[in-house]
């Protein structure tokens, strides 16, 4: 059965028995259990977030990832594998088998925008792996981190189509968006938002999705012994924020004092010892733009030697977590026809911290910085759940040796070069073998599909499929001297560009660094580009642009023609611009007055009304018990950034928390009576409309001002990525230091207003009016 088109035709419809007046006098057929092809794997794909090729010690890195080294021992390792240079992008490629573009993601979800290859939309023609999987009788899972549905589409309101669960995967849990509080994270199962457990101080993330993972694998393998399980695990890390259990990054101690320049050769050296890269690379030298360790003073030493401390400690303790699954999965006599797909990193290592790292990682997104200062106050609760840091650029750059460049840039491999560890002991017999064949994330599907004995599908729910554009992998297992299946493969992320053709690569690096979040410079005509022939460079060091200008030609004349191949066009180099919520869809769109009850939680912020840089109005009709009033209210965001209203010790709070950094704090001059009231908070901005202005804060009990404060500045785009709006409550972590998350109000709260207009329209919103009209 070839299995082209999905679901794939039951054989055993007709019934072959016989039928009689009673059971005695009939016969009966058992339908055969549907299997999957003869001497199909069970199927682990693993891909860590935002690692370099230098970082791991198997590929000779400063950091200890003891299960990769033993997988890379009972299998094969490569060390010239590709990403697409940022997250979203890399996971549709390498679940689609399709260039990122071709499956409409060619930036992250929040960035989406109005161009087919842009738009974030995962057509239903280029299916993900895992239905294919399923359809095949695979039992299906994900594990961690969901980046690959449309920002519009993660509220309690779907559609579910682009959740994991509408991929093929018959469960989930993890996260969506980019980045997490991996010990706060808003976790999701399947499509529906929980809580971590109850009381767990010592909850994280990636020891979490460890516990699931073997315990879902275990609970299929007691169901159906036989049957292959397809199981995707991606976790937070080691994305910012670097959370590290602190007996892990105090593992690292004075290991990184010597500074990133330090680090980056001594990395080189290792890699040329370990055969993961050639005798003779060229480490490339450290950008002007990057300062030298030495020139670093005495404090920002300390602070930034501390920063990559807990960035190692957290990559080394999810590496410990995924020991665990693998301990499972060996425990339970299932490894030998296991394989499994350790791919180390989505993209090169990540240069969003800025110059000088940052304890809140979405202000540095915002393009605000840290003080040194400021940041050793809190050195020894890096890591914790008070802080979402991340190291400084400089360490980012170390973290991709020996490569040029990090993250985002995909004209060069520091952005697109990723270690990758297969193993599989029934059908790899060459262990700890290395390979060299050029490939990318595309390649991951079909590799999959050949190892399973799996057809590429023409069909799946009547849809006709795009043809899957990667190739195999599963020839080099066998051979480590065999030719690349793969000869061409374009990239491109943010404007930066290249080709690749048998053995050369074309690329140019265009417009603002890789931590500069705002600035567009659409002159794509003018950037510089550069030519390499990496069979003999391996690094990318010897520039032959002006030596070889015929070649350079022949590749960025491919440039083109796989970019209007594969929805590449428009080129578009703007980041922060791209937030903007009027270039994506919305349900939210031209609403400006809304009404929420009670129990309305885990509401996406994208989901929730905007009201950054504009006058607004939130009320709540509530009753006050005896004794006073205690709670949220309503609330947005989480302790990295966010508003709150809220009561504590029978008094009105309203709280515009700037990222954890400073907070404006407005309180009710007397506590509120016992009784219903109507309770509000007009916000009126300085300049309505200009990116993150002051403004002041006015609350009312009914008609009367019962208090007033000024607000120097706010939250202009986004308070997080991972943090709700929720009534009644404050889920996930506080808004307030004045409060402890849950937060439950205590009194009865019969509905919540949030009002960006001028217009009447019930009765709450009328008495708010009048309340405000009357002063």
């Amino acid at each position: 059965m070839t299995r082209t088109i999905l679901p794939y035709p039951q054989t055993d419809t007709h019934f072959t028995g016989r039928v009689g007046r009673t059971y005695v006098d009939s016969q009966p057929v058992i339908p055969d259990v549907p299997k999957a092809p003869e001497g199909a794997p069970n199927v682990l794909l693993i891909l860590l977030d935002d690692v370099g090729f230098g970082h791991a010690a198997t590929f000779g890195g400063p950091v200890s990832t003891p299960t990769l080294e033993k997988l890379a021992k009972e299998g094969v390792r490569y060390n010239r594998f590709h990403t697409t240079a940022l997250c979203s992008p890399t996971r549709a490629a390498i679940l689609s088998g399709r260039n990122h573009h071709s499956v409409h993601t060619g930036i992250i979800m929040e960035l989406a925008t109005g161009f087919p290859g842009y738009d974030g939309r995962w057509p239903e023609n280029a299916a993900c792996v895992a239905q294919t999987m399923r359809m095949n009788n695979y039992n299906t899972a994900a594990f961690g981190k969901w980046h690959n549905t449309p920002d519009f589409e993660t509220s309690p309101a779907g559609p579910f189509d682009r959740w994991p669960t509408g991929h093929g995967f018959e469960y989930f849990y993890g996260f969506q968006g980019g980045e997490t509080n991996n010990w706060d994270p808003p976790l999701f199962e399947n499509t529906l938002p929980i809580e971590k457990p109850e009381g767990d101080d010592n909850y994280h993330l990636s020891a979490a999705m460890a516990d699931k993972a073997i315990a879902w694998i275990s609970s299929q393998k007691a169901g159906a012994p036989d049957k292959p399980f397809f199981c995707y695990w991606a976790p937070g890390a080691a994305h910012a924020p670097h959370h590290s259990p602190k007996d892990y990054a105090d593992k690292y101690k004075g290991k990184f004092d010597q500074g990133w320049d330090k680090v980056r050769e001594e990395t080189l050296a290792r890699q040329i010892t370990l055969g993961v890269v050639p005798e003779g690379t060229v480490l490339t030298p450290r950008p002007d733009s990057m300062p030298a360790w030495d020139e670093c003073s005495a404090d920002e030493k300390r602070l930034y030697a501390r920063m990559q401390e807990v960035f190692a400690g957290f990559l080394e303790h999810v590496d410990a977590q995924i020991g665990r699954l693998i301990d499972a999965i060996e425990t339970m006599g299932l490894r030998d026809d296991t394989l499994i797909i350790y791919v180390v990193g989505d993209n090169g290592p990540s240069a969003e911290g800025s110059m000088h790292g940052t304890a809140n990682n979405m202000k540095s997104q915002h393009g605000y910085v840290d003080s040194v200062e400021e940041m050793l106050k809190v050195i020894d609760e890096l890591g914790s759940t008070h802080h979402e840091n991340h190291y400084p650029v400089p360490w980012c750059w170390a973290g991709s040796s020996p490569f040029q460049w990090c993250k985002q840039v995909a004209s060069h491999f520091g952005g697109t070069r990723n270690g990758l560890v297969m193993s599989w002991p029934r059908r790899i017999a060459d262990r700890g073998g290395l390979r060299d064949q050029f490939h990318h994330a595309i390649d991951i599907v079909p590799t999959i599909l050949e190892a399973a004995g799996v057809t590429e599908p023409i069909s799946i729910n009547g849809v006709p499929q795009k043809p899957i554009e990667g190739v195999s992998m599963a020839y080099s297992w066998d051979d480590a001297a065999a030719p690349s299946t793969r000869t061409t493969q374009y990239f491109e992320m943010f404007g930066n560009r290249a080709l690749y053709h048998d053995g050369w690569v074309a690329g140019a690096r265009h417009g603002k660094l890789p931590w500069q979040t705002s600035g567009s410079s659409p002159d794509f005509d003018s950037d510089a580009w550069e030519l390499y022939h990496i069979d003999e460079d391996f690094s990318q060091a010897n520039d032959l642009a002006e030596a070889e200008p015929e070649k350079l030609r022949q590749l960025q004349d491919m440039f083109w023609a796989e970019a209007a191949k594969y929805n590449v066009l428009p080129l578009d180099d703007r980041f922060v611009e791209r937030a903007d919520v009027n270039l994506k869809p919305s349900y939210l769109r031209g609403k400006k007055q809304f009404i929420y009850l009670p129990g309305t939680t885990r509401i996406p912020e994208a989901a929730s009304p905007a009201t950054k840089n504009i006058d607004h109005t939130i009320a709540a009709e509530v009753t006050i018990p005896d004794g006073g009033g205690e709670g949220v209210l309503v609330c947005c965001g989480g302790e990295a950034g966010g508003y709150s209203f809220f009561m504590k010790e029978g008094k009105l709070y309203w709280e515009h928390n700037w990222f954890n950094t400073e907070r404006y704090r407005v309180e009710s001059t007397a506590p509120i009576p016992a009784g219903h009231h109507v309770l509000s908070v007009q916000i009126t901005c300085d300049k309505e409309g200009e990116f993150a202005t002051g403004g002041k804060a006015t609350l009312r009990l009914g008609e009367t001002i019962v208090g007033e404060g000024r607000f120097d500045k706010q939250v202009g785009a986004r308070f997080t990525v991972g943090e709700s709006f929720d009534v009644g409550c404050d889920l996930i972590t506080p808004v307030s230091d004045l409060y402890a998350s849950p937060a439950r109000f205590n009194g009865t709260l019969k509905r919540v207003l949030v009002d960006i207009s001028d217009v009447e329209f019930d009765d709450l919103a009328h008495q708010v009016k009048i309340a405000i009209a009357t002063q």
